[in-house]
């Protein structure tokens, strides 16, 4: 089984290019309950999206300034923030657990990875589980992914990089959207499928995964060099 952790670990551009070509007929998240139509939206907002990082920490900070940002943002330090290592990509990633991360959605997970080569922040990734909160429920998931969707649908992201409600394996594709400079936000709930009514497929989620992202088509991890093997 692979953990959440590594789930949460960095977003390759090969990864990303599959959740974009992704295309099929919506599924529903729970019983009864409409699906949207998949692919792009057509929403038109007056902003323009940014995606700099999350709250106080920011794309480009060193590992010391993000415990600061996070201590800031959270009241977190010491040994409230976990450091783990990526051997795979040999990133750095500093975890947190937060309550009410979004209000009302329950306890959440946030994991700051630090690059390989860089040592500076490259992306940030929220979670929200029954592993995390043993509070949480398939309800409150879907709860959070419908408001966080409907959060970023209006954020401004560039319309030709928007895409909502597309199925992938193992879960919807809630939201993809990227800014001017290629930062990318995408938001995954996760869940088992069943066999519904009229063989429409049916979600049951199991967590809510939302990636901010500086660069997902050559994140700074770890690769072999060309020809080495």
């Amino acid at each position: 089984m692979i953990s959440l952790f590594h789930r949460l670990s960095v977003i390759t551009g090969a990864i990303l290019a599959l959740l974009v070509a992704a295309q099929g007929p919506a599924l529903s998240q729970k019983k009864d309950a409409p699906a949207a139509p998949a692919g792009a939206s057509n929403i038109v907002s007056a902003n323009v999206a940014q995606v700099e990082g999350f709250r106080s920490a920011k794309f480009g900070m060193s590992e010391a300034d993000v415990k600061t940002a996070i201590a800031k943002d959270f009241g977190l330090k010491g040994d409230a923030v976990r450091e783990q290592a990526n051997p795979g990509e040999r990133t750095k990633v500093l975890v947190v657990k937060v309550p009410d991360l979004l209000p009302g959605g329950g306890t959440a997970e946030a994991s700051y990875v630090i690059g390989y080569q860089s040592k500076k922040l490259i992306q940030v990734s929220l979670s929200w589980s029954k592993a995390i909160d043993d509070k949480m429920t398939p309800e409150q998931l879907f709860s959070n992914s419908s408001v966080l969707r409907s959060h970023f649908v209006a954020e401004g992201f560039r319309p030709d990089t928007v895409a909502t409600n597309m199925p992938i394996n193992g879960g919807i594709l809630m939201f993809r959207g990227s800014d001017a400079k290629d930062r990318t936000a995408m938001l995954i709930l996760q869940g088992s499928l069943a066999q519904g009514h009229d063989n429409q497929r049916v979600l049951t989620p199991t967590a809510l995964l939302l990636f901010y992202i500086a660069d997902a088509k050559t994140p700074d991890v770890y690769r072999l060099p060309p020809g080495s093997f």
